[in-house]
């Protein structure tokens, strides 16, 4: 590849974090009420494929639900999803999560992912930061099936319990990758 393409490449993947990371109120891509059933559906496949989950849901302050998140790359990748804040079983607010990433990687996917928040701090920090991004703030599990077979809530410890699930497609590879969260305010 030539310098010139190189730096052509770098520039449109510069352009492309500036403009899904930090673009203020990014449009949601359905209505309230569309978001109110696909989270309803999400958890319902979450909890019959992960009883931990279940269990986590009686402890959590807070639960974030993306149902759908679609993930799409080649080199540069992206991907993004809209979902919402459930507190108490009642919807508290609508976020969005958008990521750009950049390595070996190829392919497109589509999944949920559901983010338990365990503590009125992670709580707090959701509610009172202008975004959030994953790696700052409360401390974050990623649970895979393996280790929600042993999780319960006497072993629940952490800020924050992050399960993905229902995936669909194929994505494979190695990269870095940022992601941000934003509350919507439609």
């Amino acid at each position: 590849m030539s310098r010139c393409a190189r730096r052509g490449v770098i520039a449109l993947a510069l352009a492309m974090v500036v403009t899904v990371l930090w673009s203020p109120g990014l449009a949601i891509a359905h209505d309230a009420a569309t978001i109110d059933r696909e989270t309803e559906a999400a958890l319902k496949v979450l909890y019959e494929t992960t009883p931990g989950a279940m269990e986590l849901s009686g402890k959590a302050r807070g639960i974030l639900v993306f149902p759908n998140i679609v993930k799409a790359g080649f080199i540069f990748g992206a991907q993004y999803g809209d979902g919402e804040l459930l507190r108490g079983g009642r919807p508290a607010g609508h976020y969005n999560i958008a990521a750009v990433s950049y390595g070996l990687q190829a392919g497109v996917q589509s999944f949920g992912y559901a983010m338990f928040l365990m503590t009125d701090a992670a709580l707090s920090y959701l509610d009172r930061s202008g975004g959030w991004e994953i790696g700052v703030g409360p401390s974050i599990v990623v649970i895979d099936q393996g280790a929600a077979k042993t999780l319960t809530t006497t072993t629940a410890q952490n800020d924050i319990y992050a399960f993905i699930f229902d995936q669909k497609g194929l994505m494979a590879g190695l990269g870095l990758q940022g992601s941000k969260i934003t509350k919507l305010n439609p």
